[in-house]
């Protein structure tokens, strides 16, 4: 199979898998980021022009807000696409666990670090520049799916996360990186149309990021776990699988 080819097929298993698991995904989504919309809606109330500063440490702020801003977005991404990694694979021949099993089998503190840890490296990639922290991005972005399907420890996920990714660096970046855009330009429209029925208070603010954030990120989850199954099963351990992709068997 070709790059173009593979990339097309993550594309379509990914929308598939996203529509066929939505009555697991979204409730997930909704216990990880309606509580972290408080962030994101406290980032995007972030107004460098009131600020009595100078001009050039006005347009340090700026930056530092700007990229705040993108950050945040990505807060509870990592931690997420680490409970869907559970909610969507399991051993062949098992059933998928349900939502208390997988609240229960989580590792909570190692996905809270290492989704932190991971913001900060993007963080400080973008305020450096916009290319590595776009490499952060890239490379580190399977380590949450590795915690729970490797049961890894922060580090070694962000380790095994690069080595996955050093060898298929343009797939990884060709799903990821358009999925993560695109899920900002279409959350722009999701938010404005929020904000056109409640207003642009505080509170709506809440909502309007939360509902984008339930509803879209559980697309760069699936992405992520599609990608760092694949990459697992390239190198010969493919005992984790996808529930979407497990065939029905006919009926005798």
């Amino acid at each position: 199979m070709s790059r173009r080819q593979k990339i097309a097929s993550l594309y379509a298993h990914t929308a598939r898998t996203y529509f066929s698991g939505t009555r697991s995904l979204l409730p997930l989504a909704v216990i990880v980021f309606l509580p972290l919309g408080l962030l994101d809606a406290a980032a995007a109330e972030v107004n460098v022009d009131s600020l009595d500063l100078d001009s050039g440490i006005k347009v340090a702020a700026l930056i530092l807000a700007v990229s705040l801003v993108t950050a945040t977005s990505l807060i509870g991404e990592v931690f997420y696409s680490g409970t869907v990694a559970l909610s969507l694979s399991h051993p062949e021949g098992e059933a998928p666990p349900s939502l208390r099993e997988v609240a229960r089998r989580l590792n909570y503190r190692r996905l809270i670090v290492l989704d932190i840890v991971y913001v900060l490296l993007v963080i400080i990639g973008l305020i450096a520049f916009v290319v590595p922290g776009a490499l952060v991005f890239v490379y580190l972005g399977l380590s949450g799916p590795i915690v729970e399907l490797e049961g890894r420890t922060v580090r070694g996920a962000f380790a095994r996360s690069f080595q996955l990714v050093r060898n298929s660096f343009w797939v990884v970046a060709a799903v990821l990186i358009p999925v993560e855009l695109i899920g900002d330009a279409v959350a722009e429209g999701l938010q404005g149309l929020v904000h056109s029925l409640l207003g642009h208070d505080f509170v709506a603010v809440w909502m309007a990021e939360s509902l984008s954030n339930i509803v879209l990120s559980p697309v760069f989850a699936i992405a992520a776990v599609l990608l760092t199954l694949d990459l697992i099963a390239a190198e010969g351990d493919g005992e984790a699988r996808l529930e979407a992709t497990s065939p029905t068997p006919a009926p005798a």
